[in-house]
């Protein structure tokens, strides 16, 4: 146990949303359990996500899949404590960073009400921290009494009144296991936003065919310095490029084929689950 375990500090939330997810979970929760709470909202794994969830928390709570921003809005309901951690199923909190933030909550600061973390990911075999999707932050600590969960589906966001600041230690990101996995996930939640954007009365145009998924590119690869990575940048530039083509591809789709896609689709809001 970290010394500063054993000093004052302010008590703390960690929550999670998964579904099916037995391979990362474990790893997740083992990083959080020095918190004083943690709660589990699960949209109906198949698999021993639940039963591996409750070797570290009594409370665990199903809730069907309705979208990312509703199960983080809801989860965040159901903690108990001011300050609340958020993350993913396949995320990690390195230990530099449990002890920063055991720091801060022991030394906190009346007028921060959030703290964004540095995520870093793990993918190709290294950790990616030269350019990319490196340097990214995520605001995933915070007061719950001053902090709602927004955006749009699949891309939620907490939002919270007052000042923020960053932490400099790492949130680990396993984000892919490889390329396939990579393509299944690039399916789904490019399906999510167009389901989004469709709802919302989005229609496609030829630039966001064709211009939007090069103005991706060019930001991942060249304006966040993405060729630093080697040839796993150009890689992962390429997809970010095509995951924004397949969206406003499908949001076509949607307007032209639309009740076709219904009939196939009897449950469509499974696009969204995070599997």
């Amino acid at each position: 146990m970290s010394p500063i375990d054993n000093q004052t500090r302010e008590r703390i939330s960690a929550f999670v949303i998964c579904c099916d997810e037995q391979k990362n979970i474990r790893r997740c929760l083992e990083s959080i359990k020095w918190c004083d709470e943690i709660v589990v909202v699960d949209s109906g794994s198949k698999d021993q996500t639940v039963e591996i969830c409750k070797e570290y928390t009594s409370k665990v709570i199903f809730r069907a899949w309705e979208g990312f921003v509703q199960q983080k809005r809801f989860a965040l309901s159901q903690c108990q404590m001011e300050w609340v951690l958020n993350i993913d199923a396949d995320e990690e909190v390195s230990p530099e960073l449990r002890e920063e933030i055991q720091q801060k909550l022991s030394h906190p600061v009346s007028d921060v009400n959030g703290y964004y973390l540095s995520r870093v990911v793990f993918y190709f075999g290294k950790w990616w921290k030269k350019g990319g999707w490196y340097p990214e932050y995520r605001l995933r600590l915070c007061r719950r009494s001053v902090t709602s969960w927004g955006g749009h589906n699949p891309h939620e966001k907490a939002s919270v009144t007052g000042r923020v600041k960053r932490l400099k230690s790492a949130l680990h990101h396993y984000t892919f296991a490889d390329l396939r996995d990579q393509m299944t996930s690039i399916n789904k939640l490019s399906s999510a936003a167009a389901d989004n954007l469709y709802k919302r009365g989005r229609k496609t145009s030829l630039v966001d065919l064709s211009l939007r998924p090069l103005s991706r590119f060019v930001k991942f690869y060249f304006l966040k310095k993405g060729f630093l990575e080697g040839l796993p940048g150009l890689i992962v530039g390429c997809l970010e490029s095509f995951s924004v083509f397949l969206k406003y591809a499908k949001l076509w789709e949607l307007h032209h084929f639309s009740k076709k896609i219904k009939e196939q689709n009897s449950q469509p809001d499974q696009w969204l689950r995070p599997q």
